[in-house]
């Protein structure tokens, strides 16, 4: 028999909380709504006074503040779905810091995607998983600061490891699925598409060469000029097949890997 998952709303605007609520009765009618709250304090007197949900959907701006506030005041033992208003580099923090949002107003589709996840990693047993730097967020927020991703939490037989971005030599794409293939020659499965990787990857460090390469800096063993005004790549570790740059991106590629400090990809 299924454990029953037990789950509270942090929201203070009653349009978005009956939204929110609607969306979960009808995607996961089984689950318990244990509370619904509007504010950093009410929030901290909930969690201090009862057990901790498995799930908590957070809005950010709450009635007396941040919500970041709460995790200040208590130690927040559950998973959290932040919901914002928040986009641009707020949104980048929470991707780099493996945090689920959702980004106001949002379809029940979205939200459909972020439980998944919550139960995959439920599913799993990761229950005491590692709890990013709200801090750090926090101050992201506040000066605008670009934060791009460390670190993937991938999938390796019946459970989770944690693959460093600083240890990736390239990601691949082939057949709608992607690969990070590590200096150590190891291959891993990333749910994440080219084009988002490019969002959350340090540009200084990582560059789109083709549809369907992102490469390291560090990985580029060879530059070739090659037919066409093109460049092919050799890379470390070897890749089997031949990667090319095209003519229009020859010029970016070369500035780029010289570390052309103005350079905008």
């Amino acid at each position: 028999m299924k454990r029953q998952v037990n789950v509270i709303i942090i929201e203070d605007e009653g349009h978005n909380l009956r939204l929110i609520e609607g969306m979960i009765r009808k995607l996961r009618p089984a689950w318990n709504l244990a509370a619904a709250l509007d504010s950093v304090k009410s929030s901290v007197e909930w969690l201090s006074a009862n057990p901790h949900p498995d799930l908590i959907f957070m809005d950010i701006q709450l009635a007396d503040g941040l919500c970041f506030a709460i995790f200040d005041r208590v130690e927040v033992k559950s998973m959290v779905i932040f919901t914002t208003a928040y986009d641009n580099y707020a949104i980048r923090a929470f991707k780099v810091n493996s945090i689920d949002y959702l980004l106001k107003p949002f379809k029940e589709k979205e939200l459909e995607e972020a439980i998944l996840k919550f139960e995959s990693f439920r599913g799993a047993g990761i229950i005491d998983y590692e709890m990013p730097d709200y801090p750090e967020i926090l101050e992201a927020i506040r000066k605008g600061e670009k934060k791009y991703r460390k670190r993937f939490l991938v999938s390796k037989g019946d459970a989770y490891i944690r693959l460093e971005v600083e240890d990736i030599a390239y990601f691949y794409s082939e057949n709608r699925i992607t690969s990070a293939i590590t200096f150590g020659n190891q291959s891993h499965i990333i749910d994440f598409a080219l084009d988002t990787l490019e969002d959350q990857l340090d540009p200084e460090v990582f560059y789109r060469a083709n549809r369907q390469l992102v490469v390291n800096v560090k990985a580029v063993e060879r530059v070739e000029n090659h037919f066409g005004g093109k460049l092919k790549l050799r890379l470390t570790p070897p890749f089997a097949g031949d990667l090319m740059v095209s003519r229009l991106k020859a010029i970016n590629f070369r500035q780029w890997m010289g570390g052309f400090e103005d350079l905008k990809i």
